[in-house]
C-alpha cells in the first residue's frame, strides 16, 4: 500500500504500521538516496538514518521520554536492572528525543536496527529481544 508522502511507492501494511509506531523503518531499495521511511504527524517521507531532536540516534544509548519533572533533553540516566543490561548491553541512556505516545516517567530506549519479531502486532519488536516492556528504576548519571 502507499500513503501520503511516499509518492506512489508501495510497502507492506505491517511495515508501514511499524514505521508509524516506531517513527522510522529501513527500506530495502533506497529512494533518492534515502534508506529509511519516517512517520511524523500523519505523513510519511523518505529520510536518512533515524534521528530525534538531538540528531542521529545511537543504538543502545539514545532514548526518548515524555519531558516532565527532571526528565529533559540531554539528561543521562543509568538503568541498573540486570534485565536491561542483558538485552541492551548498556546501562547508560541519553534523552535526545520526545515520545508523544509515552507515559509519564516512561523511557523509550533506542535498540537500533534488527529484523522484526512480527508479523502483525509483533512487527515493531526487535527479533533479538525477549520482552516487550521492562520496568526498572533509573538514576541520573553523574
Amino acid at each position: 500500500m502507499s500513503r501520503p508522502g511516499l509518492h506512489g511507492h508501495t510497502y507492506p501494511r505491517d511495515f508501514l504500521r511499524s514505521v508509524q509506531k516506531e517513527g522510522f523503518g529501513r527500506i530495502a531499495t533506497p529512494v533518492n538516496g534515502r534508506n529509511y521511511i519516517r512517520y511524523n504527524r500523519g505523513s510519511y517521507n523518505f529520510a536518512g538514518p533515524p534521528s530525534g531532536g538531538g540528531g542521529v540516534l545511537i543504538s543502545r544509548y539514545s532514548a526518548a521520554a515524555r519531558l516532565s519533572g527532571p526528565l529533559r533533553r540531554g539528561l543521562v540516566l543509568e538503568t541498573p536492572a540486570s534485565e536491561v543490561q542483558n538485552v541492551f548491553g548498556s546501562t547508560r541512556w541519553k534523552i535526545v528525543d520526545t515520545g508523544g505516545g509515552l507515559h509519564r516517567w516512561q523511557i523509550d530506549c533506542y535498540y537500533g536496527e534488527d529484523e522484526p519479531l512480527g508479523p502483525g502486532r509483533l512487527m515493531a519488536r526487535p527479533r533479538s529481544t525477549t520482552f516487550e516492556y521492562a520496568y526498572s528504576t533509573a538514576r541520573i548519571a553523574r
